[in-house]
């Protein structure tokens, strides 16, 4: 999708509200299904094995990757044996802000990586310009420490979608349409996870996530 949204001016917010959620379904349109495959294919794997999953992202995108810690660990793990270890460089704000202020910023989520993190993990970036400094290090070191990575983006998608074993890429103008579908995708790959592992498949369409 080529243009910006809102490229008009609209006449009130349910006119604004139609116009937005069309643009949210032609965003979702836009996203490989074979890199969502690939993508919970990886998860399930790693998750499996034990692996860690990390997930990172900056503003919006940090509190997608917050989320993404409740629906991967509590949410998976009812009515399933699967239990991921997940956790979001994105939630500890005394830790972030020592990193930034002592380091610099650029190393928010990678420093945190090489204290935590070992081969075989799996690295969820988020980020809807792809660009973001510390993300794209956050990949970079993913990369050297041979873990698994995942990047979620928009707009051109960046250099997180160049670097990112997984590119899940909303090809998108608009901030809040891209973190919807990128908030569209945790909640899918997560519901995912569960629905691979269910204990009793027959609780299938009774349950609630």
């Amino acid at each position: 999708m080529s243009t910006f949204f809102p490229e008009r001016q609209i006449a009130n917010a349910g006119l604004y509200a139609d116009a937005y959620f069309e643009r949210i379904a032609a965003a979702t349109k836009t996203v490989s299904r074979d890199a969502i495959a690939a993508a919970g294919e990886l998860l399930a794997e790693r998750a499996g094995q034990g692996r860690m999953i990390f997930s990172c992202g900056n503003g919006g995108s940090a509190a997608i990757s917050n989320h993404l810690v409740c629906d991967c660990m509590k949410g998976v793990r009812s009515n399933g044996w699967l239990k991921p270890k997940v956790n979001s460089l994105s939630s500890a704000v005394e830790l972030i802000t020592a990193i930034v202020n002592d380091i610099g910023s650029d190393e928010m989520f990678s420093f945190q990586l090489t204290s935590m993190a070992t081969q075989g993990d799996v690295l969820i970036a988020i980020s809807s310009s792809g660009a973001s400094p510390n993300i794209v290090k956050a990949l970079e070191t993913a990369r050297e420490m041979k873990m698994a990575t995942i990047a979620m983006t928009g707009f051109s998608g960046g250099d997180a979608a160049r670097l990112a074993d997984v590119s899940l890429h909303v090809d998108a103008q608009n901030y809040g349409v891209i973190e919807d579908v990128h908030q569209s995708l945790m909640h899918i790959l997560a519901q995912y996870l569960r629905h691979s592992h269910l204990t009793d498949p027959s609780l299938l369409g009774t349950l609630k996530f």
